[in-house]
C-alpha cells in the first residue's frame, strides 16, 4: 500500500530523476492499475509486473501483452515468485512479448531453473531465491554461488539472455557485489519501497552502476 494510487507516480518521478542525473537505465514496474497513469508522467521505461497468456478478444479479467503494449508498457516480468506460472505459459509469453518487441524478464528461483528459462531465450532471467525476498539479506552476499551458477548456466543455453538478480538487496554494496558476480542489473522492490526516502535509496543503489 506504500505505492497505492498517486504514490506510484511519486516513486516513478523519483526514479526518473535519478536515471537522468546518473545516466543509468531504471525501469519501473508499477501495479497494473497505474501502468498507463505512470506512462503519461515519465519518459523512462515502464514494465508490467505480470501479463496473462489469454486469447485476444477473450481476455476479460486478464492483462494480455497486446493490451499492455497498447497502453505503452515496453516489457513485463514473467513468473515472479509471487505469481508463478507453468513452463508452457512462460514459453508462450516470452514468444508473445518478443513478437511485440517487448522486453521479457523471466524470474527463476534456482540456477537450474535459470538454465531452463534461458533455453526460451528471454531478454533477461532474474534469479531470486524466494527465501531472501523482502528479507534485507541480499542474494549477492548470502548466496553468491547461485548468481555465479546462474550466469554460467544461462550463457550455456543462450547467447543473448542476460542475468539480473533480486531478493534482499538493500544498499549500494549489495548491488556492487552482484555486478562483480556477473549480473547485468538488479530487481528490487521492498529495499526501495520501505526506505525512508525513495529518491535517496534509488540514488544510492543506482550509484553502484557508475563504479563499474
Amino acid at each position: 500500500m506504500e505505492i497505492s494510487a498517486d504514490k506510484t507516480i511519486s516513486l516513478a518521478l523519483a526514479a526518473q530523476k535519478v536515471a537522468h542525473i546518473l545516466n543509468v537505465e531504471i525501469i519501473i514496474a508499477p501495479p497494473h492499475p497505474s501502468v498507463a497513469l505512470v506512462m503519461h508522467k515519465v519518459n523512462i521505461p515502464v514494465f508490467c509486473q505480470h501479463v496473462d497468456d489469454a486469447k485476444i478478444g477473450q481476455s476479460t479479467g486478464f492483462l494480455i501483452p497486446e493490451l499492455a503494449r497498447s497502453y505503452g508498457a515496453t516489457g513485463s516480468l514473467i513468473n515472479h515468485s509471487e505469481h508463478r506460472l507453468n513452463h508452457n505459459t512462460i514459453s508462450n509469453l516470452v514468444h508473445r512479448l518478443k513478437h511485440l518487441k517487448m522486453t521479457s524478464v523471466v524470474c527463476a528461483q534456482t540456477s537450474h531453473e535459470a538454465a531452463e528459462m534461458a533455453k526460451l531465450e528471454p531478454d533477461f532471467v532474474a534469479i531470486e531465491p524466494p527465501e531472501l525476498i523482502g528479507s534485507g539479506k541480499a542474494v549477492s552476499k548470502e548466496s553468491p554461488e547461485i548468481i555465479k551458477d546462474s550466469v554460467k548456466a544461462t550463457a550455456k543455453y543462450s547467447k543473448s539472455t542476460k542475468i539480473i538478480c533480486g531478493a534482499g538487496i538493500s544498499d549500494e554494496s549489495d548491488v556492487r557485489t552482484a555486478l562483480q558476480l556477473g549480473v547485468a542489473g538488479i530487481l528490487v522492490a521492498s529495499g526501495i519501497i520501505q526506505s525512508s526516502c525513495w529518491y535517496e535509496k534509488i540514488f544510492e543503489l543506482s550509484s553502484a552502476f557508475n563504479d563499474q
